[in-house]
This record gives C-alpha cells, structure tokens and sequence, in this order.
C-alpha cells in the first residue's frame, strides 16, 4: 500500500507506536493489497485502531477476533433468521 500524503519513513522514525497503529488502520480501511495482519497487533493496540475505522468494517473484526454476535447486523428479525442458521453455534440451535 503507497500512502502519497504521508511521510511514512519519517513518521516511523519520530513516532513508531503511533505509526503501528495508523498502519493497521490504514490497511484494513483501505484493503491489504496481499499484506497479513498479525491477530496479536491488532488485539494489542484494538482500543486506538477502531475509532479510525468504518464502523462495518469494526463490526466485522470484533465478530472475527472475539466471536461478539452483538457486532453482527442488527436487521435479523425472526422472518429471516433462518439464512444465517449455518453460522450459529450448535447448542443454540
């Protein structure tokens, strides 16, 4: 990923914590053009990386990492649960 408007080589030096974070949040808003990101990082530092995020996209990790249903859309209703009845646990079903 090429960021045009920021120095990255600069602010890596001057501020690396800082920078960390503005990189995960940047690949993660912004696609991660074949890069990984590391689950431990991104637990590290969640607290400073989600309110740089899109809320969906925040959503989707928290759902990801920590399995939070909560994070999930909001607009299941109980006409239409029954499509997403594969991803529930097998005790709740």
């Amino acid at each position: 990923m090429y960021n045009w408007s920021v120095d990255e080589e600069k602010f890596k030096k001057r501020y690396p914590k800082k920078y960390k974070i503005w990189r995960i949040a940047q690949l993660i808003n912004y696609g991660l053009d074949g890069e990984k990101l590391d689950k431990k990082e991104v637990k590290k530092y969640w607290r400073e990386i989600k309110p740089q995020l899109d809320p969906f996209k925040a959503r989707l990790i928290e759902y990801l990492l920590w399995g939070k249903w909560y994070s999930l859309p909001t607009n299941l209703t109980f006409w239409n649960w029954h499509k997403l009845k594969h991803l529930l646990p097998k005790d709740i079903i």
